[in-house]
């Protein structure tokens, strides 16, 4: 059953532009309360003396309860709808914010992170479903593309203000003025983003059901092949940054607070090319934007071995562009392949990005103590080279669909 071209939102309406604009907000406070931790993960381990491995635990523990919350949000989202979850969602995850701000202890803090990453997962594979119902498929890449260009934003802004801040006040201060921000983000949201004209409410939390949507799309070898794509993706960007920061925070950089915050203003390369990466996947394809995509990560890791500075500030351009063109044309990608249940589709292909982020994450901090920025670069390599080859096998849309027809 397809939807009426009648009722889905077009590109140049009002209704189009209210909705890039309340998910682009959703976007920005999500993400930006995810990854705020992130430029403080030496302050972690400062004040509560911990490991390195240890302090990424704020990080990892946020992302790996969100790659659950995920399945259960895009779930509950069939009963509940789409606008009101993704609403409640963000408040509970800037309240929480706060909490993990005001917290005495480092154990406290982890449980706040752990139950923000709860909260969190209402957003993110609610706003691919939402696009995916709402949208014209031949305006989709580019509502998506703008989504993961907020997405960016968020992440930049949480990570550079969260330095900068620090400079002037605690780390507890600029973690509950960003709550607050967010708060705020979440209010135009609500009053901005267009009710669901094309959901239809599944009454009651049927388990079968779920279970059996899921298991539909985990034997989809084209969604599988996704899925891959988006833990092997978060996996590297996460573990790049992460440890990026104990690095140039030593010998032979000495960067302070501050120098290292500003690094993370890289993500306006990725909100530029997410952005035109949904406008060139119709053009290009998607298996040659995501074979693009690992190539130029790779490319960024290698030239991070140079003891050049900015040999390694240009590295890390090439990882951030790489990465967010590469999550723009998977993200996009699982909605079509998925025909129905676009809610568990999109929750699952997020399942495996979070995983990414948490697992490779922490146990990149092991990596990093055992043999240091060369172990890193070895193993983000070698996660590159096996996206290219998953990209590789990347087939259209259309033949992907034609053959599931078939079968």
């Amino acid at each position: 059953m397809t939807t009426p071209a009648s009722s889905q939102i077009t590109l140049g309406s009002s209704a189009y532009m209210r909705a890039e604009t309340a998910l682009f907000l959703a976007g920005f406070a999500s993400f930006s309360l995810i990854y705020c931790v992130q430029p403080l993960l030496p302050e972690f381990a400062q004040t509560f003396r911990v490991s390195p491995a240890e302090s990424a635990l704020a990080l990892s523990y946020t992302t790996g309860i969100l790659a659950v919350a995920i399945l259960l949000a895009g779930a509950f989202s069939q009963a509940l709808g789409r606008r009101g979850l993704m609403f409640v969602s963000m408040v509970l995850a800037a309240a929480l914010n706060i909490l993990a701000a005001l917290s005495p202890s480092w154990q406290g803090l982890l449980a706040s992170r752990a139950l923000e990453g709860l909260a969190i997962g209402g957003v993110p594979a609610v706003a691919m479903a939402y696009l995916a119902e709402e949208i014209d498929p031949r305006d989709l890449g580019r509502a998506m593309g703008l989504y993961v260009a907020g997405t960016a934003f968020g992440g930049m802004t949480g990570r550079v203000g969260m330095g900068l801040l620090t400079e002037w006040v605690s780390w507890r201060f600029a973690m509950i003025m960003l709550g607050v921000i967010c708060l705020m983000a979440a209010t135009g949201f609500m009053l901005l983003l267009p009710r669901s004209r094309n959901f239809t409410a599944v009454p009651g939390f049927d388990i079968g059901y779920h279970l059996c949507s899921w298991r539909k799309h985990l034997r989809n070898p084209a969604l599988q092949r996704q899925f891959a794509i988006g833990f092997l993706l978060m996996g590297v960007f996460v573990t790049l940054f992460n440890y990026s920061t104990f690095r140039l925070s030593g010998e032979p950089y000495g960067l302070g607070q501050t120098e290292i915050s500003l690094i993370f203003l890289v993500y306006g390369f990725g909100i530029v090319s997410s952005s035109a990466a949904g406008s060139l996947i119709g053009r290009l394809g998607r298996k040659l934007l995501a074979e693009t995509a690992f190539a130029l990560m790779l490319a960024g890791i290698v030239l991070t071995l140079s003891d050049s500075l900015s040999f390694v500030l240009s590295g890390i351009v090439l990882v951030t562009i790489g990465f967010f063109i590469g999550h723009s044309v998977a993200s996009s990608a699982i909605g079509p392949l998925a025909g129905h249940e676009k809610g568990h589709a999109a929750s699952l292909y997020l399942l495996f990005y979070y995983l990414g982020s948490s697992i490779v994450g922490w146990a990149s901090g092991w990596v990093w103590q055992l043999g240091g920025w060369p172990a890193i670069v070895m193993l983000t390599v070698t996660m590159c080279a096996t996206g290219i080859v998953l990209s590789s096998c990347i087939g259209t849309v259309k033949a992907v669909q034609a053959k599931t027809a078939e079968a």
